[in-house]
């Protein structure tokens, strides 16, 4: 039996299998190069090994665990999103807002969605704020328009103004600019308060299938401590040619 019924079972698969698939192309697209791409740091993977007493397999897993928990994350965040655009009366455009909802004839709401409560900090914070205060001044529908912060981890179940520090500046309340958790969102767009509980209660069941049904198996790709054994047979020194190759005294 399926427990949604603010979207059909077809459209909720084909997201979740989605999400399945991107978590499984992050592990087997992963090698050294990529591995590599936003710049290891050797020296904080030295100090890992020696601290927790781990090999230097132990640690780069880890450090790989890390960087595709990272990707994850994202994909984690393109679920939730995309899943309105299969809800009644919400769009999800390609570029801007997250989501938008139109409530009724006169109410619009316009989104920006996180997946935590601390994903932002004050500097994205105050540039997410003013483009929302912006968008009321200015906006065709400025007179209509509700715009919201919707965090699907949220410290507390909420729908409130938000409110920030800018330049040390409190900001005046506005309703219409609102910070809202993803199972009171949920609520204002189906009308049913435990839409989002109903999710989730869903959301194994649909998993498991999925995973049986496409018979889904992730492994893990070893291949980054192979490249590394090619650099070099001493690991640390492998980590080093590999950050350091330009700096002095780390070359050939």
């Amino acid at each position: 039996m399926f427990l949604l019924d603010f979207i059909e079972e077809k459209d909720f698969e084909k997201q979740v299998l989605k999400t399945l698939n991107e978590y499984y192309a992050h592990i087997k697209k992963m090698n050294l190069k990529k591995f590599n791409k936003n710049s290891i740091d050797p020296i904080k993977l030295l100090f890992d090994k020696n601290i927790f007493n781990s090999s230097f397999e132990e640690v780069i897993k880890q450090e790989i665990s890390r960087q595709i928990d990272k990707s994850n994350n994202n994909s984690i965040g393109y679920f939730h999103q995309h899943l309105f655009k299969y809800i009644k009366n919400c769009e999800v455009p390609t570029k801007g807002w997250d989501i938008i909802f139109k409530r009724d004839e006169k109410t619009t709401y316009y989104v920006e969605l996180k997946n935590k409560h601390n994903t932002m900090n004050s500097s994205s914070s105050a540039k997410t704020y003013m483009s929302m205060q912006n968008h009321l001044l200015n906006a065709d529908d400025k007179e209509h328009s509700i715009c919201a912060l919707v965090e699907v981890v949220a410290k507390k179940s909420t729908d409130t103004p938000w409110r920030i520090t800018i330049n040390n500046k409190r900001q005046p309340e506005n309703e219409r600019l609102r910070r809202i958790s993803i199972d009171k969102f949920y609520e204002i767009v189906t009308g049913d308060k435990l839409a989002f509980a109903k999710l989730c209660r869903q959301l194994p069941i649909t998993i498991e299938k999925l995973v049986q049904k496409e018979n889904i198996s992730i492994q893990q790709n070893n291949s980054i401590f192979e490249e590394l054994l090619k650099i070099d047979k001493d690991i640390l020194k492998a980590l080093y040619q590999l950050a350091f190759s330009s700096y002095n005294g780390f070359g050939e």
